[in-house]
């Protein structure tokens, strides 16, 4: 029998399944019983991360509109810039990048996903931190065009109807694994930040009938802002899969209570987290995302919410190039 995705075009970027394990050291350190890890940092495309599930979608469109060039946006350490400009690389694409200066020190604007956007290629175009990233990105497209090219815009992180079909794709192989281990999972925690990671799993876990609630630390605004984003999204996917049934029964949750200053600004517990899980589980997080992601579930252990939950697992979304311009997460001065 079709399925709702099987009418989208996508191309094999990723390394996949990627692997589902057991962080035994971390749940013994955390008196949880049942903590598993979901490891979208080995997705192996451009040194990994969750993008790429989306670009597989993303970039299948733009080789059908017949492009010779995409145009994205993100902060100066994008994790989705830098697998953007990898895919582009790999299908002979010019690609330009509209970079936001979150900070405008040496190390972070030359090392980290900057030192390998530079190595794809990337043709960078920076603005100042909280400019307007759309309509730079827009700009950059027109000229572009102006000048002959074919531009195909990809959206900041991908996270459009049809590049969030990657995370809907995620689901379904999340699915498949949990059958094979005969594992029931009552938590799925994540980072949530342009929302189509959070969203495209929840419409795909509601496709194929799995009941877990999926919490998205967030990780650029507070909790209802990005629970209204994704909810958003949510609908625009089920509309886009001719699904709009689903966004009925979808119940989003985002907590914004580990964010701390804001995008890509160190806290503590971010620090903690990303420590702990090198030294328990020999894992490494990143500091934008997934650090603050795990503060969260470290935090909700140790006050008692994930009691009666059942199995739990994380949803690691990569970013370890960014470890490289944030040397204090590694007490490195």
């Amino acid at each position: 029998m079709p399925g709702p995705l099987d009418r989208f075009a996508r191309l094999s970027l990723a390394h996949l399944p990627t692997p589902l394990e057991k962080m035994p050291n971390l749940a013994a350190s955390l008196d949880v019983a049942d903590l598993w890890i979901k490891r979208d940092d080995c997705t192996g495309f451009a040194l990994g991360g969750n993008k790429v599930r989306k670009l597989e979608f993303l970039m299948a469109d733009a080789k059908a509109h017949g492009a010779t060039a995409i145009v994205t946006a993100g902060g100066t350490q994008s994790n989705h810039v830098r697998q953007s400009a990898a895919a582009a690389s790999r299908l002979g694409l010019r690609c330009g990048a509209v970079l936001e200066r979150v900070r405008t020190d040496a190390l972070y604007e030359t090392s980290g996903n900057a030192l390998l956007d530079h190595l794809f290629g990337a043709e960078p175009v920076f603005i100042d931190k909280d400019a307007d990233m759309s309509a730079a990105l827009a700009a950059l497209a027109d000229d572009w065009r102006a000048a002959g090219e074919v531009v195909y815009e990809v959206p900041v992180g991908g996270s459009n109807p049809l590049g969030s079909l990657g995370y809907v794709r995620a689901a379904e192989e999340l699915a498949t694994q949990c059958r094979e281990l005969a594992l029931h999972p009552g938590l799925i925690v994540l980072a949530s930040g342009s929302a189509g990671t959070q969203a495209g799993l929840l419409v795909g876990l509601a496709l194929v009938g799995l009941e877990v609630q999926v919490v998205g630390m967030c990780v650029s605004r507070p909790g209802p802002d990005q629970q209204a984003k994704v909810t958003a999204l949510v609908k625009d996917i089920c509309d886009f899969i001719d699904r709009p049934d689903l966004a009925e029964v979808i119940e989003v949750r985002c907590d914004g209570a580990y964010v701390g200053p804001g995008y890509g600004a160190p806290t503590p517990e971010m620090i903690a987290a990303v420590q702990t899980l090198a030294r328990t589980e020999g894992i490494f997080l990143d500091p934008v995302y997934t650090g603050k992601a795990m503060a969260g579930l470290i935090d909700y252990a140790a006050t008692g919410k994930l009691t009666g939950t059942g199995p739990i697992i994380f949803l690691h979304t990569g970013g370890t190039p960014a470890l490289f311009v944030y040397p204090d997460v590694a007490g490195v001065e």
